[in-house]
């Protein structure tokens, strides 16, 4: 027997409670080596390989070779088939008895033609349950398969999580027999771990705590491990122990099981789908043995892919879904990224989402769902509220790398005014695993003390799936309501929030964006993936929009419906939160560029369908002629380049078509010329710019204000190179002190020459090197009409922890500068005053970012990018990174893109910049072969401030648009939306296009009120 240890020497406590753990766990008690009794050999183990992943009824009509426990198999990313033929022995009736499978691999047994079980050692599971109780009349002998994955739950990284993967790793299998599974030894095991982290986590100081130390010494005395019998009397202990309960001011976590999947990361999206089956069959399986058990579960997208690979699981899931403990959250077809995606996007992810949990399991989603994401737009809780959702759950910002963000429940406010109800979980992680540590932390990093008695706790291993486990749900059984610990209750999301909601005039407010202080270089790593993004949006919305026209126009033509809505769900895919960041392996970043491939070979083909859908109008018609197609809200005037190479200077009608012929007289033609200097001068009537022979930015003059843009002395157009090596979070962060190693790139290939020297385009091109291993070739481009200049910028790229920028410091004063946004823009401080002005040294913007004083301003432009940096009063735009982790080839190669540089005359909004930039990234797109006479016009809205984002057919519902609109410039106005379209009604509905009161439609005009930043949508009915 064992003896209580002499407790005269209070210091000792803790060392002894650890050394329980070890005494208990491994040496005295031997517990844990009988928690398995008996074992029994498989009666054959065979196996089938594939560089595939194949399915079930594939796989199981292969040619099988036998294998022996021990062996290696692979390469990574190798599918490994496992046929498994087993006999339990008769005299194990009456034991449970488990399948013991242990390998490097991710499993998945597979019984009776179904996906039973999950088999991940990195996640806690390797045994499969074949009986709980052996019965004479059960089968003793059977046939089961195991599909094990060459990879990790971390993917296949070397020594380093997200190093990029190793091709060549083998994976062994280390286990694979027949057990007596010894439930009692478990019970006793979470027993003594309770109660020992009790004693760990409380302290040696706490009454509790010896209480907690006392008991397991006690358990020790009365338990021999050689005799079960035993067993049942240190239980007792543990049990009167865990049953002393707390007062009713006690703080209360919900436990909630949950399984963060990403939906690709350090594997491939393939390999997504066979994580959520290993996930979600074991969840199933947890939900059959404990009806108590409560599953969280997001991303309409995987459960799509479950429904489509594995049809029997999806109608499990259905099943627990309406009992209740299977709860689907989120109502996004991904976790996207919160910062990256445009306005539209953002809705569409809760369309395709909240439409799809609808049909499927017969309710809308009523929280938001986004623990691991890199900030949050200040434009998400008007997006939500228009989608039905009015909480908010999510986790990342505890990881702030500066400040500490000091609330856990609140209310968080929109730059409309909109508020949801938001909560991150005080215990700091998505992926709890239900120990003392987990809970005590939640009570104690809780930041709202005493205005919310509340708290969520999430448990389960996540990122790479896995989820809750057994042991789990245990060890919070065991702690449900036990003195000087929180009380936990099995919990869903809505009655967390009904409590929060329920007791929430006390909480406090937080406005504007929710900035991650952290993973600010994934505004800018994988370049490509930021293209392939901002130029499938652009497509997706130009094609809607042609096609809604060509809909109206002939009747003959179809909307095609089915073919844009798979479009939006791959870029949707794409826009999930570890893809547009950049901060992915390899085999992703080819994944989702093609996909951007696919996205752009079918938008193109319905774009120009939709184009001879108006080409067989009778407004229209077929003929010779070539018209311009504008998709924007407003008339333009710019110079388009026809098929022949020849340019033109158009006038385009709002949301209409104009003929390539209905030009109009420049304001001044653009002229080029080179000074004795050497220096090139560029002028347009509007702006006159001086460029030296490295292309830089000498002077830019705003001829309106006779203002020079340029800071004396200073250049824009600035290529800056900075050394990048972030402290581990390769592709996703850019810390401060790379500031300190700015490096002006100098060095020409090619000096300035003038391409173009005027008429309606002046152009000069130029080229420098960068370190030998990149170049850089930028034509700068000046049009007729045009108030700003671009900079058409191809890279070759090949270096390693190198981060591209390029600067323009300008001659204006303010201390604060404007980022477009989601439908709309905020303001961030060009200072850094504060830590909290310090932590965003590196921001994120969509198409422009402005600074301005009274009267004067200069806006930066781009069509691809979304770093950047106002710092005083220079404008920086992040252009290219080089991580080499997780993807080691990251960013190499060949780039395009384009920028502009745009000062002007008063406030931002008084210019038109966000109008400019729309231009700038929807261009105006030719439609040859026409036969229109007069320019046409579908739609027009009479207030700037008002823009018209969105024109579509409405989901499922034939001859009715949405029109969605928002108020750009923060004002309060009134705005009348005219059409030539045949509208007989017109309704205003919410984001998920459900009617609400309707539009008052007066000859084809419809008047609309909007507050700042509001987003309004329109139902029309068409005759």
């Amino acid at each position: 027997m064992f003896h209580r240890p002499v407790l005269k020497n209070r210091r000792t406590l803790l060392e002894r409670a650890e050394k329980f753990i070890s005494d208990v766990y491994f040496t005295d008690c031997n517990l844990r080596g009988r928690l398995y009794g008996e074992s029994c050999a498989l009666e054959s183990l065979s196996v089938f390989q594939t560089a595939r992943r194949i399915p079930y009824s594939e796989a199981v009509l292969q040619n099988f070779q036998p294998c022996d426990v021990g062996d290696a198999f692979g390469p990574t990313w190798w599918t490994c088939w496992f046929k498994l033929v087993l006999k339990i022995p008769d005299e194990w009736k009456g034991k449970e008895v488990h399948l013991r499978w242990e390998s490097d691999g991710e499993g998945m047994v597979w019984r009776d033609q179904e996906p039973v079980q999950g088999l991940t050692k990195e996640g806690e599971k390797t045994s499969y349950v074949l009986t709980e109780g052996l019965k004479q009349n059960e089968p003793h002998s059977m046939t089961l398969y195991v599909e094990l994955a060459c990879n990790g739950l971390f993917g296949a990284g070397n020594g380093s999580m997200i190093a990029a993967p190793n091709p060549n790793r083998k994976y062994t299998l280390h286990k694979a027999e027949l057990v007596v599974f010894n439930k009692d030894v478990q019970e006793l095991l979470t027993d003594f771990e309770m109660l020992v982290d009790i004693v760990k986590v409380l302290g040696e100081g706490d009454q509790r705590g010896y209480q907690a130390l006392f008991t397991a010494n006690e358990m020790v005395n009365l338990c021999d491990p050689t005799n079960p019998s035993t067993f049942s009397s240190a239980r007792n202990l543990a049990h009167k122990f865990f049953s002393q309960r707390n007062g009713q001011s006690q703080h209360i976590v919900h436990a909630m099981g949950h399984c963060h999947i990403d939906t690709a990361w350090l594997w491939p999206y393939e390999e997504t789908i066979r994580k959520c089956a290993r996930s979600w069959v074991t969840a199933i399986r947890l939900m059959e043995k404990n009806p108590e058990f409560i599953f969280t579960c997001s991303q309409a997208q995987q459960f799509h892919w479950v429904k489509n690979w594995y049809p029997g699981l999806f109608s499990q899931i259905q099943h627990f879904v309406q009992k209740g403990q299977f709860i689907p959250v989120g109502g996004t077809w991904v976790e996207m990224d919160g910062n990256l995606p445009s306005g539209e996007s953002m809705v569409r992810q809760f369309l395709e989402g909240q439409n799809f949990f609808k049909a499927e399991f017969g309710q809308y989603c009523k929280e938001f769902w986004l623990p691991d994401t890199f900030g949050y737009s200040a434009q998400l809780p008007q997006i939500m509220q228009g989608c039905g959702i009015s909480r908010f759950l999510t986790q990342k910002l505890s990881w702030n790398l500066i400040n500490t963000f000091p609330h856990n429940t609140f209310f968080w406010e929109g730059i409309d005014g909109s508020q949801v109800l938001t909560h991150f979980p005080p215990g700091n992680s998505y992926e709890m695993k239900g120990k003392v540590e987990d809970l005590i932390n939640t009570v104690k990093n809780n930041k709202d003390k005493g205005r919310a008695n509340h708290s969520a706790v999430l448990f389960g291993f996540g990122d790479g799936g896995g989820g809750p486990t057994q042991v789990m749900l245990d060890r919070l059984q065991r702690v449900q309501d036990s003195d000087g610990l929180p009380r936990v209750q099995m919990s869903s999301p809505d009655r967390l929030f009904s409590e929060l909601q329920a007791d929430s005039g006390l909480l406090c407010t937080w406005s504007g964006e929710l900035f991650l202080e952290l993973h600010n270089g994934t505004y800018t790593t994988q370049a490509k993936i930021k293209l392939g993004n901002r130029q499938c949006e652009a497509l997706l919305h130009d094609t809607e929009v042609a096609s809604c026209l060509a809909m109206c126009k002939s009747p003959s033509f179809i909307y095609p419906a089915k073919e844009l809505q798979n479009s939006w769900r791959l870029l949707l895919l794409n826009q999930f939160h570890d893809v547009i960041p950049g901060s992915c392996i390899e085999m992703v970043v080819e994944d989702a560029l093609k996909y951007y491939e696919e996205i752009q070979k079918t938008g193109s083909r319905l774009l120009l369908s939709a184009c001879d859908g108006l080409r067989s109008s009778p407004q229209i018609g077929a003929g010779s002629r070539t018209a311009v197609l504008n998709t924007l809200s407003w008339e333009r005037t710019e110079v388009v380049e026809v098929p022949e190479g020849e340019l033109a200077l158009v006038k385009a009608p709002s949301v209409g078509v104009a003929p390539l012929t209905e030009s109009a007289e420049p304001a001044s033609v653009v002229s080029v010329t080179v000074q004795p200097d050497g220096n090139v001068r560029m002028e347009n009537g509007l702006l006159k710019a001086v460029l030296d022979k490295m292309g830089r930015l000498i002077s830019l003059l705003h001829v309106q204000t006779n203002r020079e843009s340029i800071s004396e002395g200073c250049f824009g157009n600035l290529f800056v190179l900075f050394e990048d090596i972030p402290l581990y979070w390769d592709a996703w962060d850019v810390m401060d002190y790379h500031l300190q190693t700015r490096k002006p790139v100098v060095d020409v290939a090619q000096p300035a020459k003038v391409l173009s020297s005027g008429g309606l385009r002046g152009s000069v091109t130029f080229s420098l090197c960068i370190s030998g291993k990149s170049s850089i070739t930028q034509e700068v481009i000046l049009d007729a009409n045009c108030p700003y200049i671009k900079f058409s910028t191809k890279v070759d790229w090949g270096e390693a922890h190198k981060f591209l920028k390029v600067e323009f410091p300008v001659q204006v004063r303010s201390s604060s500068a404007t980022y477009e946004i989601q439908f709309g823009h905020l303001q961030r401080p060009t200072h850094r005053n504060t830590s909290w002005d310090w932590a965003r040294f590196e921001v994120w913007g969509h198409k422009w970012a402005d600074l301005s004083e009274h009267g004067f301003g200069v806006a930066l432009l781009n069509d691809c990018k979304y770093g950047h940096s106002v710092h005083q009063n220079v404008l920086t735009l992040s252009l290219l990174r080089a991580p080499k982790a997780p993807d080691a080839n990251a960013d190499m190669g060949h780039h395009q893109f384009t920028y502009a540089v745009m000062p002007h005359k008063g406030s931002f909004q008084d210019a038109s910049v966000t109008q400019h930039a729309y231009n700038l990234n929807f261009p105006l797109r030719l439609i040859p072969d026409v036969n229109i006479g007069n320019p046409w016009s579908a739609f027009s809205i009479s207030s700037a401030a008002v823009i018209l984002e969105t024109i579509k057919q409405a989901e499922g519902r034939k001859n009715i648009l949405v029109v969605r609109l928002y108020e750009s410039y923060g004002s309060s106005v009134t705005a009348v939306l005219s059409t030539s379209l045949p509208v007989r009604e017109a309704w205003h509905c919410d984001l998920l296009e459900r009617p609400g009161c309707p539009a008052a439609l007066t000859d084809s005009e419809i008047s609309l009120t909007f507050k700042p930043f509001q987003i309004i949508s329109l139902l029309l009915q068409l005759h």
